[in-house]
C-alpha cells in the first residue's frame, strides 16, 4: 500500500475515535464517598458525603476545616432528589467512587426496594459498595458523625466492617449486588449490618469529636439487621450476629471463652472455620444438616490447668464445641419463632437436594420454615498453646 493511500485510511478511521470528549476534571467534580437515604413523610430525604480534596491531602497544612462536607435535598424520588442538589453544590455530583450507601432506620422498615431501585439502575455508580443500616437513627446524622483516625468518615464506617468481619464475627458485609440478588429470591431474606450512633448527635458533627483523646460520639456497629422481604423487622444481637457468621460460613476469626474444670476461663481464638449445609428430604419431610469445622489456639489462660495433658485438651475441644452448638442452636430457633425469615438460605439448601419435591412445599416454605428440624453438629480442634503450654498459675500450684 502507498504512503497516500495509508495517510487517507489513516485519516478516515480517525473520524470514528471519540478521543476524551466525556473526561471530567477532578477540580470539576464533587466525589461523593458515602450515600445516605432517609424517608421523611412521603419524601425521600438523600444526603451525600463530599470529600474536600485540600483537607485530606497529606501534603496540604492543616486549615482546622472539616476533611468532608455533606449535601442534602429531598424529593418524590431519590433522582429528583439528587438533581436538586445542583441548586448546594458549586461542582458536578460524581458517585462514581460512592462507598457505602447508608439506609435510615425509618425507610429500612418501610421498605428498602424503592431506594435500591436507583443506585441498582444507575450507571454512574459502581456495583461494588456496601449498604448498611443506621439502627435507629437516620442516614443523614450518621454521614454527618466527624470520626478519627479516618479523616473520611465513609473509610471509619467500610474499615471498621471489614475489621470486625475479619477479627469479630459479628458483622457480614453486603454489597449491592449481592443484596439485589437476594430481594430477588424467593428461598432467602438478606441481613444487612447495622451501625449505630453512640453519643449525642449534634455534638459528632463539630470538629470538638475529634480533638479529644476519648472521642465523646462515636459510630459502632450493632449487629445484623433481619429483614423479611425489603422490610427491616428486627436486629440480631453481637452473639446471634456470629452464630449467623458461623452458619454463613464468614468466620475468619474470633473468640470463645470457656469455663475452666476448677473454676476460672480459657480464652481460644478461633482461626479456622468451615460450614456444610446440607438440606434433604425424609418421606418428603424437609430437613437441614449442619456441620461444622472448627481449629482454634489457646489465647489466654486464667486458671489452673495443665494443657500439656491431652485429656485437658480434649475437655477444652468438648467445651467449646457445647458452647458453639448451644449457641447456633438457640440463633436458629430466635429465627424461626421471632422473625420467621429464613436468612441461612435453607430454603436455597432444600431447592438443591430435590429440585421436584422443594416445588411441592416452596409456596408454603415460610410456614415451614418455622419448624424446620435442624441439626448442628460442631468439631473442635486445638491447634497451638501459644508461646508456653502452662499458665504461670499452674506453674505456681506446683511449686
Amino acid at each position: 500500500m502507498s504512503k497516500f493511500k495509508t495517510i487517507c485510511l489513516l485519516l478516515i478511521v480517525s473520524l470514528f475515535l471519540s478521543g476524551c470528549w466525556s473526561k471530567r476534571e477532578l477540580n470539576e467534580l464533587a466525589i461523593v464517598s458515602a450515600l445516605g437515604i432517609d424517608k421523611v413523610d412521603d419524601e425521600f430525604d438523600v444526603t451525600v458525603q463530599i470529600v474536600v480534596p485540600g483537607e485530606i491531602s497529606s501534603k496540604a497544612p492543616t486549615s482546622g476545616r472539616s476533611p468532608v462536607i455533606t449535601h442534602h435535598a429531598k424529593g418524590k424520588t431519590i433522582f429528583e432528589a439528587i438533581r436538586k442538589m445542583t441548586t448546594l453544590s458549586t461542582r458536578k455530583i460524581y458517585f462514581a467512587h460512592t462507598q457505602v450507601v447508608i439506609l435510615g432506620d425509618d425507610l429500612a422498615k418501610e421498605g428498602i426496594g424503592e431506594a435500591l431501585d436507583l443506585i441498582s439502575r444507575d450507571h454512574e455508580f459502581r456495583n461494588d459498595f456496601d449498604v448498611i443500616i443506621a439502627h435507629e437513627a437516620t442516614a443523614k446524622d450518621v454521614l454527618n458523625i466527624l470520626t478519627p483516625v479516618e479523616k473520611v468518615p465513609a473509610n471509619k464506617i467500610i474499615n471498621s466492617l471489614r475489621t470486625s468481619q475479619k477479627a469479630w464475627g459479628s458483622t457480614i458485609s453486603i454489597n449491592i449486588d449481592e443484596l439485589v440478588s437476594t430481594l430477588s429470591s424467593n428461598e432467602k431474606s438478606p441481613l444487612i449490618p447495622a451501625i449505630e450512633i453512640q453519643g449525642d448527635a449534634a455534638l459528632g458533627m463539630s470538629k470538638a469529636n475529634i480533638n479529644k483523646v476519648e472521642t465523646p460520639v462515636i459510630l459502632k456497629y450493632a449487629g445484623l439487621a433481619v429483614f423479611k422481604g425489603d422490610k427491616y423487622v428486627g436486629l440480631l444481637t453481637d452473639k446471634e450476629s456470629q452464630s449467623v457468621s458461623f452458619l454463613s460460613d464468614k468466620i475468619q476469626s474470633t473468640i470463645e471463652i470457656i469455663a475452666c474444670p476448677k473454676g476460672g476461663t480459657i480464652a481460644t481464638e478461633i482461626t479456622k472455620s468451615k460450614t456444610k449445609i446440607k438440606g434433604k428430604f425424609e418421606k418428603d419431610a424437609p430437613k437441614i444438616n449442619v456441620h461444622i469445622e472448627v481449629e482454634q489456639n489457646v489465647g489466654e489462660v486464667e486458671c489452673k490447668i495443665n494443657l500439656t495433658s491431652h485429656k485437658n485438651i480434649d475437655y477444652v475441644n468438648k467445651k467449646t464445641e457445647e458452647l458453639i452448638k448451644k449457641r447456633i442452636e438457640k440463633t436458629i430457633t430466635t429465627i424461626q419463632q421471632t422473625y420467621r425469615a429464613d436468612i441461612f438460605g435453607f430454603g436455597e439448601e432444600l431447592h438443591r437436594a430435590d429440585p421436584e419435591k422443594w416445588k411441592k412445599i416452596k409456596n408454603d416454605w415460610p410456614t415451614i420454615f418455622q419448624d424446620l428440624p435442624v441439626n448442628v453438629e460442631v468439631h473442635v480442634r486445638t491447634k497451638g498453646l501459644g508461646t508456653m503450654q502452662n499458665s504461670f498459675l499452674n506453674k505456681k500450684k506446683k511449686e
